[in-house]
């Protein structure tokens, strides 16, 4: 029955394949996009490990399946930096991560906008319309998913970032933000981290 089932799939592949129906387009970008896609595809039979090596991240880095980084050629990583499953990092416009920094399960970071090339009603490919600015991450931070980081944020070090928020301001070092827009909550100070320790049986 498995052997049946197997044949089976085969045969729907290799039809699906030879079908007419199956277009591909041949132009610089569709190559470009093809590539990302096939080594997305293959990086789902990978470890995390091995996903960030692929990718040429920094010693101790460590991607989760479905993650994705976009334009990893203009991100600058730290070491030990983990990324969760279904993260999206735009470093199209430039992206910085410091070291022992974490994306929890579907983080957004983004670093440009397109918005406007809506407004002016012109959302076709490499329109002129598209805003890029770099984003900076600290490092020690926790940034906490589903939550999204807008293009142009500086966050500092030592932050945590709660779950749900919404960045779209610089973030000062030392800080727990959360909300939509973010706000600070409160500070992360020699204190705050003695009673974590204790409430959480660290110490």
């Amino acid at each position: 029955m498995s052997d049946s089932v197997k044949q089976s799939i085969i045969k729907l592949a290799q039809a699906i394949w030879s079908s007419d129906d199956l277009c591909f387009v041949d132009t610089e970008r569709t190559q470009g996009l093809r590539e990302d896609i096939l080594r997305n595809f293959l990086a789902l039979a990978m470890t995390d490990d091995e996903r960030a090596q692929m990718l040429g991240l920094s010693h101790g880095c460590r991607v989760r399946e479905s993650a994705k980084i976009i334009s990893p050629q203009n991100l600058t990583c730290g070491e030990n930096v983990w990324i969760g499953e279904n993260v999206i990092l735009d470093a199209s416009g430039g992206l910085e991560v410091g070291s022992h920094t974490t994306f929890g399960v579907a983080s957004l970071v983004w670093t440009h906008s397109s918005s406007f090339s809506n407004i002016m009603m012109d959302n076709r490919s490499g329109n002129p319309w598209i805003v890029r600015n770099p984003t900076r991450i600290g490092s020690g931070c926790y940034i906490g998913g589903p939550s999204s980081i807008y293009p142009g944020v500086t966050i500092g070090n030592k932050v945590i970032v709660l779950p749900m928020s919404v960045v779209t301001e610089d973030v000062p070092d030392n800080v727990m933000v959360g909300g939509s827009p973010a706000k600070v909550i409160r500070s992360i100070d020699a204190d705050w981290m003695v009673q974590y320790q204790k409430k959480n049986g660290l110490s």
